[in-house]
């Protein structure tokens, strides 16, 4: 096997850790495969002489040139960016990007790099992921692509898409298993300390940070099952404390945030039994009965499906301590 030639697109603005993170850990899987194994060809590319990365961080980058896989970055998407503009910015990237891809090489992006690939057209009819903060985003600006959110990595036709920042990693380790082993992979995860394990996004994703839809109306719904997590779903009792009729809450609700009062429920009760999780010593069948469920296995299989993991294996791996 020949060195596989893969190039990180530069552009203004981008992650400076995003342009490296793959570069980096391809150097080490490159160390631990050793001498005898063909190893990975990287070059930082541009179609910019020079390049500021997000932070003004000066990057040093080379002309573009064929590589055998072209990895994207992704930028700095603030509240209230203007993405049109942005991208507009980057249209001689956005015209690269296109090119590789239409050559047949293999397109990936990191994060909200997938916002690139969906400019230049490579996410129509395909299968994709990004930040779970930025999915819906995404999928409103490319209709045509099957966004999955929950997903760390997602390959459909010769194109790659990722999760947020540390999912690179991700790409990377199943990129060394193609081509260096599964061996090398494994061993070089250990060596930088890097979870091989992942599947989901989901049980990272906070609620909270998501933008609030909805009116005033909807706010006050979702206020009251805040409030009441422990108390036996009613559709009908819900309708008479708003004075509505249960037809128009579920119309009313559903055309302001895009879900049913029932849905938006479950989804609080599993915030709050992360929480728990996270921070208290409280049993699986305690934090299950506080947030309205008597029966754990029932709770066990709606977290498992909120979040990709049931209560025991996430309370393992995200324990802060208890209060």
């Amino acid at each position: 096997m020949s060195a596989l030639r893969v190039g990180v697109l530069a552009y203004p603005g981008c992650f400076a850790s995003e342009v490296f993170g793959v570069p980096d850990l391809l150097t080490m899987a490159t160390h631990v495969a050793g001498p005898d194994r063909a190893g990975y060809e990287v070059s930082v590319i541009s179609s910019r002489r020079r390049v500021a990365a997000s932070g003004g961080a000066a990057l040093t980058v080379s002309p573009l040139r064929e590589v055998d896989v072209l990895v994207v970055p992704g930028f700095e998407l603030l509240p209230g960016l203007d993405v049109d503009a942005k991208l507009a910015s980057l249209a001689p990237e956005v015209a690269a990007i296109h090119s590789h891809a239409a050559a047949g090489h293999v397109v990936v992006s990191i994060c909200v790099g997938a916002f690139l690939l969906a400019e230049a057209g490579l996410l129509k009819g395909r299968r994709a992921t990004t930040s779970w903060l930025f999915a819906d985003e995404l999928a409103r600006r490319c209709p045509d692509a099957d966004v999955r959110p929950e997903r760390l990595v997602v390959t459909d036709k010769g194109v790659t898409t990722t999760a947020a920042f540390s999912a690179m990693y991700d790409f990377a380790l199943e990129l060394i298993r193609q081509h260096s082993g599964a061996g090398v992979a494994r061993a070089t995860a250990r060596v930088a300390l890097v979870d091989d394990a992942r599947s989901s996004q989901a049980p990272y994703v906070d609620v909270r940070l998501l933008p609030q839809p909805g009116s005033e109306f909807s706010r006050r719904v979702m206020r009251w099952l805040d409030q009441n997590l422990a108390a036996r779903y009613d559709l009908a009792a819900l309708a008479d404390t708003f004075n509505v009729s249960t037809r128009t809450l579920l119309r009313r609700f559903a055309d302001e945030t895009g879900q049913s009062p029932l849905q938006y429920l479950r989804s609080s009760r599993v915030h709050r039994a992360r929480h728990l999780l996270e921070t208290t010593d409280r049993t699986v069948a305690s934090i299950s009965s506080a947030i309205g469920y008597r029966d754990p296995g029932t709770f066990a299989v709606l977290f498992a499906k909120h979040t990709g993991r049931r209560p025991r294996d996430y309370r393992a791996a995200f324990r802060r301590g208890a209060n």
